[in-house]
């Protein structure tokens, strides 16, 4: 590898070992993001398989606690390799993390689920989803480490940028693989045991990528660093216990990686939330157009990277940080005409009125899905931001419960804590009250089909009298048997109702079911919807394509692991990670689904001052220098 060795010269093509280094790297990366965004993506399955003693809410937190986790223990990984790395080397750190990250998600996907070995499936699957986010927070910094200590000087940009291609190529995978096993195998059997397909087949990935790791060499300037007898005997106590390093970081952190994480999560994570969650568009019209997107936008990694190589990092990423903050909340609004103008003509007409004591209406944020909002109020805020109702808040004599008020329907909501034992006949009171009070005001509501069991034909007629119908028309229907486990998966009926029971008859009762708010398909602007999504992909190439090299560039290679990953995954781990529960909780407050925005808007702006005003143009650092 001579000519790696020579690395630091300018202007020469790419050699064949830059071109394996960068192939290695990349390929690693892509595959740590397939995994770890494989429990996001699998989440209901796994909750079903790990947590399915509990009831179906506290399952559900518990899934959003283990997902949370991951994110959240990334700095530490961060601090565990980046030290290790600045101590034995970059190379051997990074093939420690794939293993790491490549065998707890195998064993994902062999592990026993709790009806087979209890109490210890989750213990074991939280421990293992701790350990994906450990590797993950020293998969980066050793990646990004290793390509730019190769690159040639005058192309650091361009060769780190393909490092940032990974995570979104990861996320594509990680879609494909599991739309392509579940085609294959239909709902039922994806649900029963092939969502754990995917994790399975991450084996493979694992050992193409141990395989050309294990076949590279150190990189140039941690191996004469080693030579020369320079490395940091503490890489952390250097990187964070001197001011003159400690300041580096925290300038990393607010001037750079802060506001590049939120145009991040901003443009692809939340815009796919917004288009499911917010328009209530088909979830896999949403996957497609967030797919194409991405299919477009992703290149532009590369020729921004390639761009901050002509004009310097900071020029590109504040002007794209200033470019989101500028522009984030007519897109937004651009998107909703796009993809359900029939739900953004309702929300420009009617807005509803939450009448309620100030003091029952709480800040709903909830990043871990542990908290519970059971006041009157905080009920009734959720469900009109759930379904993306703007709504205002009409302050009430301490005490009083809340009602909303919709166009001149009054529905009372209630005190789940009060309520007790009742607070579930309450809340399917409230709902249905709510659902026909929105759609007599105009809103885009559907009533889907109700699937009812055998034993629940009774209680369903007595609780939909609007419907017209009596036991016998609803045993007049033909019935689906179906499999116990099916039918509590589906939600048709609880464990409780079924003991003992292994399959059971299910009537499909037209227009019988849930209302939900949804866009209509023929209405639904793909061009446009791609488009704007497209914009916000490019916002996120744009300051993330050049964010590797620069933090690269911005520490001194004897602590440049620890001293780049730590500031990165804090960024990237916190404050975009929690980005979709700050928005929640921002627009529940306010009732105003685009309220939220103003979160990634001020974090934008806060390192595009702070970046503006002390961050140093890095394209000419000398990254050799120890």
């Amino acid at each position: 590898m001579a000519d790696i060795a020579a690395t630091h010269s300018r202007g020469r093509p790419m050699s064949r070992e830059e071109k394996k280094v960068i192939f290695a790297s990349s390929l690693g990366t892509v595959f740590e993001w397939y995994d770890f965004y494989l429990y996001g993506s699998l989440g209901a399955y796994i909750g079903m398989a790990f947590f399915n003693s509990y009831p179906e809410a506290t399952r559900n937190i518990f899934v959003l606690l283990a997902f949370a986790a991951g994110f959240l223990v990334r700095p530490f990984g961060a601090l565990v390799f980046g030290r290790l790395g600045d101590i034995v080397g970059r190379k051997y750190t990074f093939l420690i993390t794939i293993l790491i990250m490549g065998v707890s998600t195998f064993i994902v996907g062999l592990l026993p689920g709790s009806a087979q070995i209890g109490i210890a499936a989750p213990i074991i699957l939280i421990i293992l989803r701790l350990l994906q986010g450990l590797a993950l927070g020293g998969e980066y910094g050793g990646a990004a480490t290793y390509v730019a200590e190769h690159a040639p000087d005058d192309r650091r940009g361009f060769y780190t940028s393909w490092i940032q291609t990974t995570a979104t190529l990861g996320l594509f995978l990680s879609l494909l693989v599991i739309l392509a096993v579940q085609s294959i195998l239909g709902r039922d059997a994806f649900a029963e045991w092939g969502w754990r397909i995917p994790f399975l087949i991450s084996v493979a990935l694992l050992g193409v990528s141990v395989w050309i790791r294990v076949q590279m060499n150190e990189s140039p300037a941690f191996k004469k660093m080693k030579e020369e007898g320079k490395t940091s005997k503490a890489p952390i106590s250097e990187a964070f216990g001197q001011w003159k390093n400690a300041k580096i970081a925290l300038l990393a952190l607010f001037g750079a990686v802060a506001g590049q994480a939120v145009v991040w999560y901003s443009g692809q994570f939340y815009a796919l939330f917004f288009l499911q969650n917010v328009l209530k568009i088909d979830l896999q019209d949403a996957n497609v157009m967030v797919a194409i997107s991405l299919a477009i936008g992703t290149l532009f990694f590369v020729v921004f990277g390639w761009l901050s190589d002509k004009i310097g990092r900071k020029p590109v990423i504040m002007l794209g940080l200033a470019l989101a903050a500028l522009t984030y909340f007519p897109l937004f609004k651009a998107l909703t005409w796009a993809g359900n103008p029939a739900l953004a003509k309702a929300q420009s007409e009617i807005r509803a009125t939450v009448t309620a004591d100030p003091a029952d209406c709480n800040f709903q944020f909830n990043p871990t899905g542990t908290a519970k909002f059971t006041t009157s109020c905080d009920i009734a805020t959720a469900f009109l931001t759930k379904n993306s109702i703007p709504y205002d808040i009409v302050p009430a004599p301490a005490g009083t419960p809340a009602t909303v008020k919709i166009k001149d329907a009054v529905v009372p909501s209630y005190d789940a804590v009060k309520a007790g034992d009742q607070a579930k006949g309450l809340d399917a009171t409230f709902q249905k009250a709510a659902f026909f009070a929105l759609k007599d005001a105009g809103y885009p509501l559907v009533r889907g089909a109700a699937f009812v069991p055998e034993p629940k034909i009774a209680a369903f007629v007595a609780a939909n009298p609007e419907l017209n119908l009596d036991e016998a028309a609803i045993r007049a229907l033909t019935p689906e048997t179906m499999s116990a486990a099916k039918i509590i998966r589906e939600k048709y009926a609880t464990a409780k109702d079924l003991e003992g029971v292994t399959e059971m008859a299910v009537y499909k009762v037209p227009a019988g079911g849930e209302f939900k708010i949804v866009a209509n398909p023929d209405e639904v602007n793909w061009v446009q919807c791609i488009a704007i999504l497209t914009v916000l992909v490019i916002y996120v190439t744009m300051v993330y394509g050049p964010i590797a090299a620069m933090l690269v560039e911005m520490f001194p290679t004897r602590i440049r692991y620890t001293g780049m990953s730590l500031p990165y995954h804090i960024g990237n781990g916190w404050f975009g990670g929690l980005l979709p529960a700050i928005v929640f909780a921002m627009s529940a407050a306010k009732g105003d689904i685009y309220y939220g925005l103003w979160y990634p808007i001020v974090i934008a702006v806060m390192s595009l001052i702070i970046g503006m005003i002390f961050l140093k143009e890095t394209k000419n650092n000398d990254v050799h220098t120890l």
